[in-house]
């Protein structure tokens, strides 16, 4: 027997019931950071679709908990490893387009990773940019305002 992801099931919901509210979906990301100098500086990546300055996330994975996925995602979209926190440093929620101008809510529970290692060679490199910021500047930079104050917050 063949499972349907939740977001394939999201997709399907919304095209079978229409007028329905949808419920928001889940997914993990990673607040990367260093110290420079003794100031903190944050990671950020750009989206692959709108270009806009966001931190690695993606969808949970089986066989793993959110805190090993959002390191995960952080490896293959930043080429970063690190030091995860178990415990969530809080969450955000933003609006994925979905197929013909629909959009999906999105919760993303989001983990601090402190960054030991930066690699060249991952496997989403020359798909994405990526900067380290202050996160000060950071915060500035990233247009999602839920994840403004929580980078802000985390500092």
């Amino acid at each position: 027997m063949r499972y349907l992801s939740q977001r394939h099931l999201q997709i399907l919901l919304d095209r079978l019931f229409p007028w329905r509210k949808p419920k928001a979906l889940s997914q993990t990301g990673a607040l990367c950071w260093r110290e420079t100098d003794g100031r903190k500086e944050i990671l950020l990546i750009t989206s692959r679709a709108s270009g806009r300055w966001i931190i690695p996330k993606g969808w949970p994975m089986e066989g793993k908990t959110l805190a090993e996925a959002a390191a995960q995602e952080a490896w293959e979209e930043a080429g970063v490893r690190g030091t995860t926190r178990p415990l969530p440093v809080g969450s955000y929620r933003y609006s994925k387009r979905a197929g013909q101008g629909s959009a999906v809510e999105i919760d993303v529970t989001v983990f601090s990773l402190q960054v030991l290692q930066e690699l060249d060679d991952h496997p989403e490199r020359g798909q994405r940019e990526k900067i380290w910021a202050p996160a000060e500047d950071a915060a500035g930079l990233v247009s999602n305002s839920s994840l403004c104050a929580l980078i802000r917050a985390c500092v």
